[in-house]
């Protein structure tokens, strides 16, 4: 081997070319070693022994056909990493789903079971289901502890199993009747887990197999905590709450508790306690919602776990298809 060969041959790097495996089946012919080879392309020696035998050995390895292999290998890596998440997008979904347990803790739901069991709640999948070993994984805890924790959570009905696909591994989901069962363990939580769930319906997004359950979960909690809460409200302050939307609604712009005050000829005081209910129980201003915009300035807006996204787009209509309409 003289220092010209030397030269030629190409640095370690990158993945094989179409004339690195030409060569590779001309050598084989040749009766060639796998670490002469690999020493005349600048590879470890473990690369060209890969190489080979994933595309029919010694025998029947053709530079043509392994190329195509590795091309149809490199588009299935492409569409795998297109698919992943956005990672910041991970990473919002993994501190809403450990601020969401510690709400859930405060209820009297154990730590280890309420992270399992938001686990279950924003899964990507339809049914809400995962196996022990996903659990596992996201949670970046030990398997007894999630065998513990579903344990627990199925001795109080919160969660349930069914058998995989595969016939082979359990995958375990959240009880249809979830919500009822977590009222029963109460403890004056409801309406900030009310709120989570809300905000988790905007992280995830309405349409998510995710967002749906947190947004039912939201409307649960909402609900149930205006009917059987000691909202301490009276009817005459439910009464000025609902005027105060009658208001909103008929002025159709912004408003701030002094102009609600100088319109409905009210005490300042009076405004800003109706705007006060609003803000802490949503359910009164249901469907619609109260907006603090900065400045003292309020104005009110669909509540936006009342509509997916596909159906707030499909009413937005054009000023054109009005026209037809109309004709």
């Amino acid at each position: 081997m003289n220092a010209s060969e030397k030269e030629a041959w190409p640095m370690p790097g990158g993945r094989l070319t179409h004339e690195d495996r030409q060569k590779i089946a001309t050598w084989l012919a040749d009766g060639l070693g796998y670490a002469e080879m690999g020493r005349r392309l600048g590879r470890p020696t473990s690369t060209i022994t890969r190489e080979v035998a994933r595309n029919g050995g010694p025998a029947d390895y053709l530079a043509d056909r392994a190329q195509q292999a590795s091309e149809r290998r490199a588009r299935r890596r492409r569409a795998v990493k297109a698919t992943e998440p956005d990672e910041r997008q991970t990473e919002v979904a993994r501190r809403f789903g450990e601020e969401f347990a510690s709400l859930l803790a405060g209820t009297g739901l154990p730590r280890m079971p309420s992270r399992v069991f938001v686990c279950l709640l924003i899964s990507d999948s339809d049914s809400g289901s995962l196996t022990s070993a996903d659990l596992v994984r996201r949670l970046q805890v030990s398997p007894a502890s999630v065998s513990k924790a579903i344990g627990y959570l199925e001795s109080i009905e919160l969660v349930g199993r069914s058998q995989g696909p595969d016939g082979r591994r359990e995958r375990y989901m959240i009880n249809d009747d979830v919500w009822t069962r977590v009222w029963r363990a109460d403890t004056g939580a409801h309406t900030e887990v009310a709120a989570a769930a809300r905000r988790g319906t905007h992280i995830f997004g309405s349409d998510t197999p995710a967002g749906t359950r947190l947004r039912e979960m939201g409307r649960f909690f909402a609900r149930i905590s205006d009917h059987m809460d000691d909202s301490g409200l009276t009817h005459a302050a439910v009464d000025d709450a609902l005027t105060v939307i009658a208001a909103f609604v008929h002025a159709a712009r912004p408003l701030t508790a002094d102009d609600l005050a100088r319109a409905l000829d009210w005490p300042i005081k009076r405004a800003d306690d109706a705007l006060d209910a609003l803000s802490s129980r949503p359910v009164l201003s249901d469907p619609l919602t109260v907006e603090r915009l900065g400045r003292g300035t309020y104005a009110i807006a669909p509540r936006p776990d009342r509509l997916s996204s596909a159906q707030r787009e499909a009413l937005i209509v054009s000023p054109r298809s009005t026209r037809r309409a109309r004709k």
